[in-house]
């Protein structure tokens, strides 16, 4: 399976910046879903309310899927990957 990858920089409420991707099927193209889905895991970080459009998150490229990433993908329908003061 292919995957878009996003890249993200939300800025938190204390206002650190929260980087981290939301890895979606390639062939999901809307980005108002794959938005949706970032603004899901802002909320499970306490982080709701917070912007995440075309601002913070921006296609990045395209890879294979990481067999870790799967089962969450056809699951939900996305991954996010953390990078940075996502904790």
């Amino acid at each position: 399976m292919q995957v878009a990858v996003w890249d993200t920089y939300v800025t938190r409420k204390d206002d650190k910046v929260m980087h981290f991707d939301i890895i979606v099927p390639d062939t999901l193209k809307d980005e108002n879903v794959i938005y949706n889905y970032g603004k899901e895991y802002l909320k499970t970080k306490g982080q709701e309310g917070q912007s995440l459009t075309s601002t913070e998150s921006k296609y990045c490229h395209t890879e294979e899927v990481k067999t870790h990433w799967e089962a969450d993908i056809r699951e939900r329908g996305y991954y996010i990957y953390e990078m940075e003061n996502c904790d």
